[in-house]
């Protein structure tokens, strides 16, 4: 009887003991992952003070004014981000415009009526346009596309909308291949496959129970898609569109190649400008101590303001689209 209650006292102490360790081995996870967690987040906030102390020579010499300012003047120690956010923001939008509809189109036909011996092939060929690293794009980009857009399609765009009274004045000017244009469609190569392939993830969650419902009540594809795929994906599918943008405002080698690098702000798109990135890659290296220096950094500090922007939109869309959604 006494060796009976023993051992159970001991199996109650083995018992509390691996409690314990086990306590303690979640309360280690859980302040480690803390830890790289608040590293981010300390990094991040590393990043904006040293960009702001870096900034501050520009940020009073020239005051907010130097947000709207299109002058940029190296000789005489004059700058504004006028001209290298109409840039960034420009070549960002056409980026968009053009890599939204078509990575939509990928990932449909890929989730939807893509045959299955070619699916997966196709999905590896998007997914490595992804790797391809930016400054590939840059170099094909000025000796392969510029010269046959300039010999093929600013003609024809030219030619189709020229006598229109607003469209005329953004394609007008002389084909030179480089340009606003250029870059934005340079930039929608490289964003394309990050859009699509967040948008098929996305899609393939979608419950199959879902669509063979609505196929079997004699839904149409399209209906299946638009009644179904997308109001079941939206907040996934607003989250790949933010993605590319974030991707297309901070890209740098690419848009340098392509965009002209010229520090005015043109009323056509075949005109060449510049952005914040390649300002930055362009002159970073070459800039003296002093406003010059503090005004880059200022751009820097633009561009970073920017991306917030755009990640407070993007997060403020899917709560929205959370909440309609009842999640």
């Amino acid at each position: 009887m006494v060796s009976s209650v023993a051992s159970s006292a001991t199996g109650v102490d083995l018992h509390a003991a691996r409690i314990s360790v086990f306590r303690r081995q979640d309360r280690f996870f859980h302040g480690l992952t803390q830890f790289f967690a608040l590293t981010v987040l300390l990094a991040l906030v590393g990043i904006l003070i040293s960009l702001g102390i870096e900034a501050a020579p520009a940020l009073q010499a020239f005051g907010a004014p130097f947000l709207w300012s299109n002058v940029w003047n190296v000789p005489e120690s004059q700058f504004g981000a006028l001209i290298s956010v109409y840039g960034t923001l420009m070549t960002s939008t056409i980026a968009l415009l053009i890599a939204v509809p078509v990575s939509f189109g990928i990932a449909l036909f890929l989730t939807e009526t893509c045959p299955l011996w070619l699916r997966r092939p196709l999905g590896t060929a998007v997914e490595l346009l992804a790797g391809i690293p930016s400054i590939v794009y840059g170099i094909w980009g000025l000796f392969v596309f510029a010269p046959l857009f300039a010999e093929y399609v600013q003609p024809s765009l030219q030619a189709a909308f020229g006598d229109i009274p607003v469209l005329g004045g953004l394609f007008a000017g002389t084909p030179m291949g480089i340009g606003i244009l250029t870059a934005g469609l340079v930039l929608s190569l490289m964003v394309i496959p990050f859009v699509a392939s967040v948008m098929r993830d996305v899609f393939e969650t979608v419950p199959p129970v879902l669509k063979e419902s609505a196929y079997g009540v004699g839904c149409t594809q399209w209906e299946v898609v638009t009644r179904i795929v997308l109001p079941y994906t939206r907040v996934g599918v607003v989250g790949g569109i933010m993605l590319g943008l974030g991707r297309a405002l901070g890209e740098t080698m690419a848009v340098t190649f392509v965009i002209g690098n010229a520090n005015r702000i043109a009323g056509s798109l075949f005109a060449p400008g510049n952005s914040i990135a390649s300002s930055l890659a362009n002159e970073f290296g070459e800039a003296e101590p002093g406003l010059h220096l503090a005004s880059l950094f200022a751009l820097g500090l633009v561009l970073f303001v920017i991306t917030f922007i755009v990640l407070a939109a993007s997060n403020w869309l899917i709560a929205r689209g959370r909440a309609k959604a009842g999640l």
